[in-house]
């Protein structure tokens, strides 16, 4: 006999009743709560599955989907549109409509709902319709019934996790991103929350105060959760934790210590939830977008030289012969925040590069950022790559506060070609990185002397063992006397031993640096009036300067 197989029902913890496969509208409304989605009326129950969202033009009609979710946008729950809006709706089987109230009584549009045979949903007026659809989303796209622990909960379903975090940590919880977006939030309805959660719910990121910077980077920089007493009384006090894969900063967790207070035990508890994030975050992001993900992954290894030009051109999209440059990007200083300048970085490369051809592409790879862009061969095309590296370096120094440096490689004729380019951008940003007084986007003609001195340094030290020289010597001494006498002579042969402007450079009397060079001359036997030993002397002062 032929075996039969079918998939039991899930069954509703709180209530007992068998839910129905899919994302129901019950389970829509508890992952939300009533802060972000009010059922104003469900004749079909809300056990109804609930499925995608389409937002509709009023001016349109409403196009056929089965069990969808009809968001309209702009109309007022009163008026004749909205109501014909509705009555369609329910005539190509949707499962739900959601409006704004904006302050109209809702009696007239629930009566139209109920005949239809739709749900009639209500969201907030004060949160913007693509935050409401972002929030749906994720809300749908979680893979079963929330519950309280954490093997139960659905890779990468972030609202559930919330709410096990919630359920274990005692306090209300919001998962947010780097960034500070606001992904999940827990919603169960004993615990307290306060207006500064409301706010990050309703707009989907942290609300602007003056201590954000402040706590973020106490947060990011510690290896343990941090707890923040709130001066204001309207607020309530939290706890957060930083979510990290290995090096990599993932999120971050919020747990309000609230009515009920948290426990002794919550910040341990915390502290595991955030490794039990790492994973769903982890999750969560290849979910979103796995197309882009994938493709983050291939130009990576492409870049690495890991796979061939033919197997990326495969993998990106890509023709084989396509022309490309190759931009590196990389932050001028040390980081405040590490982890949180990276996602910015990433973030504005990835706007950037959507905007400058369908196939561009950017990922991170060993600290850096790397743009990978489809360019032509005319006259002009190394200026219009130029203009995009200072673009987002000017962009994110003035929305991000990130001082950027961006190295620019020479031009790949086929994909085979980009892990030389790439080599020559990451040169270009060690160049750029060497001079903090030159430029910040440079391309390899910018700075070909000083990449010519890298490469001259990194072929390594001279086949024939050597005695330390007069430079080794002099290097010495300054390091154990705290003296400059090797910035004085390097500063001496930079302006061809020309007193007055190599002193202008030093902050020195002319005297003073002609005593230096007599001193030097004497102490480690350097004759300077031999052109072969300026050469060598010069050369290997201005390596070490590069090599620090």
């Amino acid at each position: 006999m032929a075996s039969t197989s079918f998939s039991a029902p899930q069954v509703n913890g709180t209530t007992g009743r068998a839910e129905p496969a899919g994302t129901t509208l019950r389970r829509l409304r508890e992952h939300l709560g009533p802060l972000v989605l009010h059922v104003e009326c469900a004749p079909q129950s809300e056990d109804v599955v609930i499925g995608r969202q389409v937002i509709h033009d009023l001016c349109e009609p409403v196009p056929p989907l089965a069990d969808g979710v009809l968001l309209v946008v702009g109309g007022a729950p009163d008026r004749e549109n909205c109501l014909d809006a509705i009555r369609q709706a329910g005539a190509a089987r949707y499962s739900a409509v959601v409006v704004k109230a904006r302050g109209r009584d809702l009696a007239t549009a629930a009566a139209a709902a109920r005949t239809a045979g739709v749900a009639l949903l209500v969201a907030p007026d004060d949160m913007p319709w693509r935050h409401f659809d972002a929030l749906v989303t994720a809300a749908t796209s979680a893979s079963g019934p929330a519950r309280d622990t954490y093997s139960t909960v659905g890779a990468g379903d972030l609202f559930s996790l919330a709410n096990a975090i919630a359920y274990q940590v005692g306090g209300a919880v919001t998962i947010e991103d780097p960034l500070g977006h606001v992904l999940a939030y827990s919603n169960l309805p004993h615990q307290e929350i306060d207006e500064i959660r409301r706010q990050g719910i309703l707009g989907r990121q942290t609300p602007d105060r003056p201590t954000n910077l402040d706590e973020y980077q106490r947060v990011i920089r510690a290896d343990r959760p941090v707890r923040f007493d709130m001066p204001d009384t309207q607020h309530i006090n939290r706890l957060a934790v930083a979510v990290r894969a290995g090096p990599q900063l993932l999120g971050i967790l919020w747990a309000l210590d609230g009515v009920p207070p948290l426990g002794e035990g919550a910040a341990a508890a915390l502290e595991e939830a955030a490794k039990v994030a790492a994973l769903h975050l982890l999750r969560a992001r290849s979910h979103r977008d796995p197309d882009r993900w994938s493709r983050g992954e291939a130009l990576a290894s492409l870049l690495d030289g890991a796979v061939s030009g033919r197997t990326a051109a495969a993998q990106l999209g890509i023709a084989e012969d396509t022309s490309t440059t190759v931009v590196a990007f990389a932050q001028g200083a040390p980081e405040e925040m590490p982890g949180l300048g990276g996602a910015r970085i990433v973030d504005m490369v990835g706007l950037y590069c959507e905007a400058w051809h369908p196939q561009a592409l950017c990922t991170t790879t060993g600290g850096l950022v790397y743009a990978l862009l489809p360019t032509r061969t005319d006259p002009g095309a190394e200026g219009r790559v130029v203009k995009f590296a200072g673009n987002v370096v000017s962009t994110v120094r003035r929305t991000a506060g990130l001082d950027l440096l961006a190295g620019i490689g020479v031009p790949a004729a086929r994909l085979d070609e980009v892990p030389a380019g790439r080599r020559t951008a990451d040169r270009v940003l060690r160049a750029l990185a060497g001079d903090p007084q030159g430029p910040v986007v440079a391309t390899v003609a910018d700075v070909r002397s000083r990449v010519t001195l890298m490469e001259l340094t990194e072929r390594g030290a001279p086949s024939v063992d050597l005695p330390p020289g007069p430079v080794q010597r002099i290097i010495a001494h300054d390091a154990e006397h705290s003296t400059t006498y090797g910035q004085s002579l390097l500063a001496y042969l930079d302006a061809f031993g020309e007193a007055i402007p190599a002193a202008a450079r030093l902050a020195v009397h002319e005297n003073t640096l002609r005593y230096r060079i007599r001193r030097i001359q004497e102490l480690f036997e350097v004759d300077l009036d031999d052109p072969d030993t300026r050469l060598v002397v010069w050369l290997q002062l201005r390596l070490h300067r590069i090599t620090g």
